[in-house]
């Protein structure tokens, strides 16, 4: 593979898949370096500003100044890039290490793709869609990749995983967002991820990342529920509320801009 170091990958599974097999109450695991260091690089300067090309940088109630890019020419890097996160090696290799069988990538890149943040930017926590809208295969992995060298603890945007089953709220792992860092969780009705504290970043600076989702056309029974979109908790009181006003008025006007144009 051109990109992802697979080699490394296969001599670190059975450490990746012990430790996401330990996790409580949703699986999920972090490690470093997925990409292979001299193609990283290449990845990294690559990496698009949200002023090249076309990116949604539309504004929700629980979502701000998050950017999203998931259409890529043919043969050109990220095409490539994804491509291979979407191969059968490694998608092979992903089975092996979360026990997943017959996943499936999803070459559209649904909701995925190239994910930049700017300052001031969150993402609610959440659980995500379970439902594929074009294929209507169910949603059970999730991995992300970030692309930040020299991140800062008080820049913020942390992933955060959250345990909200049996009446909990409890904060499980916050994750910093540095350099060729890939994380990966499964996807269920408990596995409730997201970036709540504003970004605190340099006005020069920005969070991003790859992410690719992967299905399967079946899931265990127990895991079955009625199709939902993405499902939004307030981790942070009324602070959380607050901040959520603030967004919708925000997308208020910003849809009001949208329509006068058109």
């Amino acid at each position: 593979m051109e990109f992802i170091d697979i080699e490394s990958l296969r001599s670190r599974s059975a450490t990746i898949k012990k430790d996401f097999q330990s996790k409580q109450p949703f699986k999920y695991t972090a490690f470093e370096e997925i990409f292979k260091k001299p193609m990283v690089e290449v990845i990294y300067n690559g990496y698009p500003s949200i002023q090249y090309g076309t990116w949604d940088g539309t504004t929700y109630i629980d979502q701000k100044n998050k950017f999203q890019k998931s259409e890529f020419d043919k043969g050109s890097l990220f095409d490539k890039v994804f491509n291979e996160l979407n191969s059968a090696e490694f998608l092979h290799w992903l089975e092996e290490v979360t026990q997943i069988k017959n996943l499936k990538g999803d070459e559209g890149l649904f909701g995925g793709g190239l994910h930049q943040s700017t300052k001031g930017a969150f993402l609610n926590v959440h659980v995500d869609y379970n439902i594929h809208p074009k294929t209507n295969y169910h949603r059970r992995l999730n991995v992300i990749v970030f692309m930040n060298k020299d991140w800062k603890d008080e820049y913020e945007g942390h992933l955060e995983l959250w345990d909200m089953s049996n009446s909990n709220k409890k904060l499980l792992e916050c994750i910093a967002p540095t350099f060729n860092k890939c994380v990966i969780f499964e996807t269920n009705e408990i596995s409730f991820h997201g970036h709540p504290k504003k970004l605190n970043t340099p006005l020069a600076i920005n969070r991003k990342s790859l992410a690719t989702y992967y299905y399967t056309q079946e899931r265990p029974e127990q895991e079955i529920v009625a199709e939902h979109n993405t499902i939004y908790v307030n981790t942070e009181g009324v602070g959380g509320l607050a901040k959520r006003f603030k967004s919708g008025v925000k997308a208020f006007f910003e849809r009001i801009r949208k329509k006068n144009h058109y």
